[in-house]
């Protein structure tokens, strides 16, 4: 994945630390608690967002947040990623 240029990362780092974030190039998106899984889930689906990575990096996103909350909230994974077919 590769920094955009649209983003600054020291942002991120300095608003939650060092945690794992889904996008890890970007420090976008936390994945350490509920509810940062939670919002990451929901602000990444957002178009405004999810429009400006490629396929690819959206696929690798998602999977780090489906990979969250199935080890932190519910082991099914979130209930959006199965009507999309996303496991």
């Amino acid at each position: 994945m590769e920094k955009r240029k649209d983003i600054y990362p020291n942002r991120g780092l300095n608003k939650y630390g060092d945690v794992k974030f889904a996008d890890s190039a970007n420090k976008k998106y936390p994945i350490d608690t509920i509810k940062h899984i939670r919002a990451a889930w929901n602000y990444f689906h957002m178009p405004r967002d999810y429009n400006k990575y490629t396929i690819e990096d959206r696929k690798i996103i998602e999977d780090r947040i489906i990979k969250a909350w199935k080890e932190k909230i519910d082991p099914n994974g979130p209930p959006e990623a199965k009507d999309d077919g996303i496991k």
